[in-house]
């Protein structure tokens, strides 16, 4: 079969955060299965930069939302391409989706990937025609909805929710401006409160809807965690599959890792000291037998960041030392910082990210936290278990999934990977420290845990082979 993904960033050519490690890893783990697909991403500088060779043109427009455009069929990074060559539209400096805020234009952004997709869909191009589109997040979703009342070709849809936070909402002001016919601006369409809901239309037009994780696909059922669209996800249950994600485990292999200054495996644990003391040095961190906990995060409330501020000083007055690396709330930033300065020598921050640093940091820490409010699957507590850093997360989403808490009884069975935490308040999160601290304390434990964790198979083995199975019974129902 033949796939077309919509995707606003991919990794390693533009990354904002763990929706680009999926459509970066998914296609790879998917050609396994049979299924060739090909990536429309938008032309964003580093993306142009990155193509290699001579692109060939597969279409084009003299005017496309505000100015010359055109698809170009090109490989890059190992991925097969599409990029939506618009200047006007996507030749800027800065993050993808705005520099220190969104675009004021991020509407007719994404409606011109989503039409460009819709294109493909309806013809393909440079020799590729698409069996099925699989949509990712907002920003790819208005593929669907082109698909869907412009299109003659019947192609099944996928609409993959990341984080349902992310909606892309707009005034309808902006309806005349996206080409589509007036019955589209219906509840059944891409009205949403009065106004256009991007996800919205992909949710409502898709085949199918997938999630990345199936606790997250039941969280979104409700009015909790449904911001606003359980009705409309309730309505389409019955086309809804929690499919939890992986790792790339070429990227992130502790084994090969060149980011580290010692690589190790299972029965190597030891070689993590070298690793430790690299961070210790990075964070301006005390030398000693303390254990390293870790945050490698967006700096946000929906991350839990807030709670971590609230309770760092109990933390280190447990014992612990921290390394936070991440970026977000200034307000978070500022409180994070503050404790750092509060603690010299046990608590260090890094505002920003660093890719290799959180490979080092994974390596060498010996726990990570992972405390967020809802969590639709992570990827930080994955990269946890590879890496022998003992994920302690919030019981919610995809953590809930992919962690074995070190209950009494999975301690005895030698099946616990992590520790898990309920509810989120200061003090169910401390006795989840005080936890990992008591094991911590006894080596054996520890490294039995550790080794669990290593051993867990967070690829995308399982779940590709989920995604070709919904992908095949889509195309056998056109």
């Amino acid at each position: 079969m033949n796939i077309l993904a919509v995707a606003s960033e991919i990794y390693p050519i533009v990354k904002t955060g763990g929706l680009a490690d999926v459509t970066g890893a998914l296609p790879g783990a998917l050609a396994a299965h049979g299924m060739a697909v090909r990536t429309l991403v938008p032309g964003y500088r580093p993306v142009m930069a990155a193509l290699e060779g001579k692109p060939t043109v597969v279409r084009s427009w003299p005017e496309f939302y505000g100015g010359p455009a055109s698809i170009l069929s090109a490989a890059a990074a190992g991925l097969d391409l599409f990029v939506l060559d618009a200047p006007h539209l996507f030749d800027r400096p800065g993050a993808p989706y705005g520099d220190g805020g969104d675009f004021p234009d991020n509407w007719r952004r994404f409606a011109a990937l989503g039409k460009a997709g819709a294109e493909l869909a309806e013809h393909g191009g440079g020799g590729f025609l698409p069996d099925l589109v699989h949509a990712h997040d907002w920003q790819a979703a208005m593929t669907v909805a082109y698909m869907r009342y412009a299109n003659e070709r019947s192609v099944p849809t996928v609409m993959t929710v990341h984080n349902l936070a992310f909606q892309g909402q707009f005034p309808s002001s902006i309806f005349p401006e996206l080409g589509l016919p007036d019955a589209a601006m219906s509840v059944d369409g891409v009205e949403y409160y009065g106004g256009i809901g991007f996800l919205k239309a992909g949710l409502q037009g898709a085949s199918a809807i997938t999630t990345v994780s199936p606790t997250y696909a039941q969280e979104i059922c409700t009015p909790q965690f449904g911001m606003g669209l359980d009705g409309l996800i309730n309505a389409r249950v019955g086309d809804l599959h929690g499919i939890v994600n992986g790792i790339d485990t070429a990227v992130w292999d502790p084994q090969t890792d060149a980011h580290l200054p010692a690589v190790f495996g299972t029965r190597t644990l030891a070689k993590r000291q070298r690793n430790k003391a690299a961070v210790e040095k990075r964070f301006g961190l005390d030398a000693d037998a303390a254990p390293i906990l870790t945050v490698i995060s967006r700096l946000t409330w929906q991350k839990g960041m807030d709670l971590l501020a609230d309770v760092l000083d109990r933390i280190v007055a447990e014992g612990a030392k921290l390394a936070i690396l991440g970026s977000g709330d200034h307000a978070l930033e500022g409180a994070l910082l503050a404790g750092a300065a509060r603690h010299r020598g046990r608590v260090g921050v890094v505002i920003g990210y660093n890719e290799p640093l959180s490979h080092l940091m994974q390596a060498g820490c010996d726990a990570i936290l992972v405390p967020s409010r809802f969590e639709p699957c992570g990827l930080t507590q994955l990269y946890g278990l590879r890496y022998g850093c003992v994920p302690v997360v919030a019981r919610t989403g995809g953590l809930a999934d992919t962690i074995v808490d070190a209950n009494e009884a999975a301690l005895s069975a030698g099946v616990a990977t992590g520790f898990q935490f309920a509810p989120l308040t200061a003090d169910a999160f401390l006795q989840a420290i005080r936890r990992v601290m008591r094991c911590h304390r006894e080596p054996s434990v520890w490294a039995t845990i550790q080794r669990q964790g290593m051993k867990a198979d967070v690829s995308w083995d399982r779940s590709a082979a989920r995604y070709a199975q919904l992908y095949d019974t889509l195309a056998s129902d056109v």
